[in-house]
This record gives C-alpha cells, structure tokens and sequence, in this order.
C-alpha cells in the first residue's frame, strides 16, 4: 500500500471463526465452502492439493501466498471456471462438483478478476445491467414483447444507479467502460456483482494496478460488503491491507494450505515467513550473492572465476562450429 494512503480505518472483526486447534484445515463454526480433496494437475506441475480448507460465513478471508501458490487456480475450481482432477467441494451446502460458472453464480456466488472483464464496447450503465439475473427480456419469446419487461427493466436501472452513486461511479454511467482508468474498472467490476445480491464475493486480486487514490475507495466497499451481511474471499499480497481488514488469513505455497488463522497470528508463523520470504530469510544476502559492501568476497571470487571459465569455454566451443561451418 502506498505510503500516502492511510490505512483503513481498524472496524470490529469477526470472532469465534473455529473450532479446535487453529491448524491448516481447521473446522469452522459456520462454513459457507467446505473443501475436501481437491486437486489440479497441469502436465506433470499439480498447482493445487488441498486436503481440506473450510471458509467461514460473514467474515472477510484473504487468501495469500507467493506467485505460483495456486490462489487463482483454486479461485477458479471453486467458482466453475475450471474443473479438477479430483475432489469435492460445497457452498452454503450445496455441492459445486461439475457445476458451470453461470450457474454458481445463480446460486449466490459471485467473482471478480484479477484482469477485469468489463465490457469496454458497453457503457458503464449497461455493464450493470448485465449483472442483474432472470431478466425477462432475455427470453426469445419475450425480448420481442417489450410490455413484458419493460417494468422490470426499469427497476433494474435503478438499482444499478443506485449502486453506482455507491462507488461513485455514476457520472460515468453514459461512458464506454473501456474509457475507466484501471481502479474504476475494479469498482464497476464489484458494483456489478452486487447487482444479483450475492451471498459470498470472491474477490481476485481487487488492488491489483489500482492508482493509490482509489485503494481507500476499494478498501472500504470490501469492507462494506461484510456489513451488508455478504461473505468475501479475496486474494492479496499487501499484507499491510490484509491485516488490517481480514478476520482470517489462508496461506498457500506450491498448491497446499499451509497455515491459516487470525491475521496477526498467521503472519508470525514460520511457514508463512518461508513461504514469502524463503526458509533461509535469516542467511546474509552477501555470503549468497558473494559480495559484501560491494566487494567480492573470497567465495565470490572464486565463483565469479569459475562463471568465467565457462564462458571461455562456451566461446571456443562457438568459435570451432564457426570454423567447421565455413569449411
């Protein structure tokens, strides 16, 4: 987060989450996803294996974990924009396996992306009114028959102004989305999900390229979305913004969760260190590298000659093809 960018205001967190020993897996009082053996394989890369991971109703949980952890790929599974090679998983009871992404979205789960997905040909009004659900006018039948959705067209535009003065969007309702800078492409993003009264919100990196003069906007809409009784689970790798809005904190690394608790606990952990910092954060980055204070060390030096040998040898190597080529 920027340093000109004040922190979010602290606001009561949830408490109670769990049951038990706070470990990776950890049951839940309340869960709204419930995980069990879930796996991705890419060829011989499995970027994701969770044995089990709950997410706790009406609570704000940033998932983090270094590039490559597998965060949007487990997005993804959970959501029904890709599908695993194994493994169950549930929402608000209801089992999710081989169900499509419209669908999920029907059932009251709701996502953003990483690279926002507006429509830029569209206006900003109309983007909105994509996102409310069971259109009468979406009907063959009916689209030809304006009398039979004009009413609810009409409400529908209203909700979506409304929403829209929310994230200050709305004197930019007659604008092509492709003409909104980076950060009001996340707020229409998130407006636009909020048009089908979603029960969870799942947000994929909402701070992602967002200009810092919108980041307090962002941090208090996600915010907000707690207060209206939504759930959320959203990825991040700020973690000054994750500790000061998140109930609870999932860390992945290389496909696994490996802890999860608290904010202010989880990031003391050690497995949270190596993860984003290396298991050896402690070691001096000069004996690594070979310099110290700018100069080469003994073992630096001897590094450094054997790195030039190779290249010597990589040259001569080029050179006799040149001269076997020429021949």
């Amino acid at each position: 987060m920027s340093a000109d960018v004040a922190p979010p205001a602290p606001r009561p967190k949830s408490t109670g989450l769990h049951t038990g020993e706070i470990r990776p897996g950890v049951a839940k009082v309340d869960p709204i996803i419930v995980v069990d053996g879930v796996r991705r394989v890419f060829g011989g890369l499995t970027a994701v294996d969770v044995d089990h991971l709950e997410i706790p109703r009406n609570a704000i949980t940033a998932l983090i974990g270094p590039n490559g952890a597998g965060k949007t790929t487990l997005f993804n599974l959970l959501t029904g924009f890709d599908k695993p090679n194994a493994g169950t998983w549930s929402f608000d009871g209801r089992s999710l396996a081989g169900i499509p992404a419209y669908k999920t979205a029907r059932m009251g789960q709701v996502r953003t992306f990483q690279l926002t997905k507006s429509l830029g040909l569209l206006t900003v009004l109309e983007n909105m009114k994509l996102g409310a659900p069971k259109q009468a006018g979406e009907r063959i039948g009916a689209s030809i028959l304006p009398f039979l959705w004009r009413k609810q067209e009409a409400e529908i535009e209203v909700k979506a102004r409304e929403l829209l003065a929310r994230f200050k969007l709305d004197t930019k309702e007659k604008d092509f989305a492709a003409s909104l800078s980076g950060g009001q492409r996340k707020l229409l993003e998130m407006a636009r999900a909020l048009m089908s009264d979603p029960t969870l919100v799942m947000l994929d990196e909402p701070m992602a390229g967002v200009n810092p003069a919108l980041t307090q906007s962002l941090l208090d809409h996600i915010l907000d979305l707690k207060d209206l009784g939504m759930t959320v689970v959203f990825v991040e790798h700020d973690m000054h913004m994750v500790r000061h809005i998140a109930d609870w904190v999932v860390v992945m690394a290389e496909g696994r969760i490996v802890a999860e608790g608290p904010p202010d606990t989880v990031m003391r952990e050690q497995a949270v260190i190596d993860a984003y910092l290396g298991a050896h954060q402690d070691v001096d980055l000069g004996v690594v590298t070979g310099r110290v204070a700018g100069e080469l060390t003994p073992e630096g030096e001897a590094l450094a000659e054997e790195a030039r040998e190779i290249d010597a040898a990589i040259e001569a190597d080029a050179a006799a093809t040149e001269t076997e080529d020429g021949k």
